[in-house]
C-alpha cells in the first residue's frame, strides 16, 4: 500500500470515529491498538460507511513506517501514563521533524513536559482538546490544538476539514498558542461545561419541582427555548431526554436514572486554577461541589428522613405559581446565569495566558466554540464580537450588549431565586452567579471589614481610600482604652 497521510492510536470509539472522520474527508489514515479485536472492528466499519482509506497495524514499527514523511500521529488514550507508554512505544521509531498529537484531556503541564522532552529527540509535540463527544468526533468536532506552530502546520490541512463547519465563521479550529495552551483551554471549555450544565439542572429542578411541570411539559419549554436565546447543544439534549420512554416500566427514563453525577477530572482541574489564578469562578465551583454532593446519595436518603420534621416535607407544597411566568423567569435567570458562568471562563484563560505569555485571543476560541463542541451556543457568536469590539474587555459582564441583557433579565432572576430558597430547592450555580454578579457590579464591598479583620489579629496591614500606602492599628489596645 502507498503511505498513510496520518496515523492515529487508540481506538475506543472516539478513537474510531475521529479516524473515520479523517478518512471520510479524504486522507488516508493508519490506525494502531493494542488489542487486534479494535482495528478488525475499525476496519469494518471503514468498509461499510464507504469504503474509506483506513489501514489498521497491531506491530508499532509497521504502523510508524506506514505514515509518510514528516509523520504525524494523533494518540486518543487515557490521560496520564497511559500517553507516556504509548510515545515509549512509538519513538524509538520516529525520526527528527515528526510529530506526535495527544487528543485527549491532558493536564497541560504533563503537555509541557511532554513537548520539552520530545523536543530533545527532534520530534515535534501537540497538545490538542477535542470536544462533541463520539458524534462530533464522527462528523466535526471542535478541535484545539497548542504546543509546536510548526507541527500545527503538518495537520493544518487535515483538521481545518476535519473539523465542524459553521457558516459565517468557518472550521471550529484554530492555532490556540504554544506550550500547554491547548489542553488548558479544553480544561476550561470542560468548566464551562460543568457550569451549564448545572444551570440547566436548576433550571430543571425549579420548573418541576416548584412549578410542577410535567415530563411532557418540560420537552416542550426547552424545545421552545432552543429557538431562541438559550439556543444549543446541551438545551437541545435536554430536551430530547425528557421525550425517551423507559422499556422496562413504560415510564420517562430520567425519571429512573440515579441522581448521582460522575465526573473525570477537568472540573475540578479548572477551579484549582482558578484558586491558583486568583480567578473568582463561583458558578464552575458550585457546579463541582453539586457532583460532589450528588455523590452523597446514602447520606441524602437520611437526611431526608431527619428533616421530615418542621414544616420542611411540605414546604413545596406551600407555593403556588404561575406555570407561564414562572417558565419565563426561569428562562431569563438560565440566561443571565450562563453569562456569569462564560465570564468566569474567559477571564480565567485570560489570566493563565498572561501568566504563562500565551497571548491567547479570547474571541478566537469563542468562535471555535461555535460548532462541535459540548458547549457550542448561539451567544458565543455574540461573545466573539463583544471580544472583537474591545480585546482588553475586562470581563463579559460589562460588555454594553450583556450589560443590557443583565439589567433587562435580573428582576427575573432575583425572583427564580428567592422562590427557590423559600420552596427549599436549592440552586447553588444561578445564587452564585447572581453573587458573582452583585459583588462584581459594587463599587465597595464589605471586603474593608475583613481586611480590618485581619490586620487586627495578623497585623497584616491595610489601605485606605483617602491616603496612600500601608498602614496597621493596634485595634485591641484602642477598643480596650474606648471601654474604660
Amino acid at each position: 500500500m502507498a503511505l498513510t497521510r496520518i496515523g492515529l492510536a487508540g481506538l475506543a470509539v472516539m478513537g474510531q470515529n475521529l479516524a473515520l472522520n479523517i478518512a471520510e474527508k479524504g486522507f488516508p489514515i493508519s490506525v494502531y491498538n493494542r488489542s487486534a479485536s479494535k482495528i478488525d472492528e475499525t476496519i469494518e466499519r471503514a468498509k461499510l460507511e464507504g469504503n474509506l482509506p483506513v489501514y489498521g497495524f497491531s506491530d508499532p514499527q509497521a504502523f510508524v513506517k506506514s505514515i509518510r514523511k514528516p509523520r504525524a500521529i494523533i494518540m486518543l488514550v487515557k490521560a496520564g501514563a497511559p500517553v507516556d507508554q504509548t510515545i515509549s512505544t512509538f519513538s524509538p521509531f520516529l525520526e527528527a521533524g515528526d510529530c506526535i498529537i495527544d487528543g485527549g484531556n491532558e493536564w497541560y503541564e504533563n503537555t509541557e513536559r511532554r513537548e520539552k522532552e520530545m523536543s530533545e529527540l527532534g520530534i515535534l509535540y501537540l497538545g490538542m482538546g477535542v470536544s462533541g463527544g463520539e458524534e462530533g468526533a464522527r462528523h466535526g468536532p471542535s478541535l484545539m490544538p497548542g504546543g509546536s506552530f510548526q507541527a500545527y502546520g503538518y495537520i493544518k490541512d487535515i483538521v481545518l476539514k476535519v473539523a465542524a463547519q459553521v457558516p459565517d465563521s468557518g472550521p471550529c479550529v484554530t492555532y490556540v498558542g504554544p506550550g500547554g495552551s491547548g489542553n488548558f483551554v479544553k480544561m476550561v471549555h470542560n468548566g464551562i461545561e460543568y457550569g451549564d450544565m448545572q444551570l440547566i439542572a436548576e433550571a430543571y429542578d425549579v420548573l418541576k419541582s416548584v412549578g410542577r411541570l410535567s415530563n411532557d411539559e418540560l420537552h416542550q419549554v426547552f424545545a421552545e427555548w432552543n429557538k431562541g436565546e438559550l439556543l444549543s447543544f446541551l438545551v437541545e439534549i435536554t430536551a430530547d431526554i425528557f421525550t425517551v420512554k423507559d422499556e422496562k416500566t413504560g415510564g420517562y427514563l430520567v425519571d429512573k436514572v440515579l441522581d448521582k453525577t460522575g465526573m473525570k477530572g477537568t472540573g475540578k482541574w479548572t477551579v484549582q486554577q482558578a484558586a491558583d489564578l486568583s480567578v473568582a469562578a463561583p458558578t464552575i465551583e458550585a457546579s463541582l461541589d453539586s457532583r460532589f454532593l450528588s455523590g452523597l446519595k446514602e447520606e441524602r436518603v437520611e437526611a431526608s428522613k431527619v428533616f421530615k420534621t418542621g414544616g420542611l416535607y411540605d414546604i413545596l407544597n406551600n407555593h403556588p405559581v404561575d406555570k407561564s411566568k414562572l417558565v419565563d423567569d426561569v428562562r431569563k435567570a438560565l440566561y443571565a446565569s450562563k453569562i456569569c458562568s462564560y465570564a468566569q471562563g474567559m477571564n480565567l484563560i485570560r489570566a493563565k495566558s498572561i501568566q504563562k505569555g500565551w497571548d491567547l485571543q479570547l474571541g478566537e476560541l469563542a468562535r471555535i466554540w461555535k460548532g462541535g463542541c459540548i458547549i457550542r451556543a448561539i451567544f458565543l457568536d455574540r461573545i466573539k464580537k463583544a471580544y472583537d469590539r474591545n480585546p482588553n474587555l475586562a470581563n463579559l459582564l460589562v460588555d454594553p450588549e450583556f450589560a443590557n441583557e443583565i439589567i433587562d433579565r435580573h428582576a427575573a432572576w432575583r425572583r427564580v431565586i428567592c422562590l427557590a430558597v423559600n420552596a427549599g430547592v436549592s440552586t447553588p450555580g444561578m445564587s452564585a452567579s447572581l453573587a458573582y454578579f452583585d459583588s462584581y457590579r459594587r463599587e465597595s464591598l464589605p471586603a474593608n471589614l475583613v481586611q480590618a479583620q485581619r490586620d487586627y489579629f495578623g497585623a497584616h496591614t491595610y489601605e485606605r481610600t483617602d491616603i496612600d500606602g500601608a498602614f496597621h492599628t493596634e485595634w485591641f489596645k484602642i477598643a480596650t482604652l474606648a471601654r474604660i
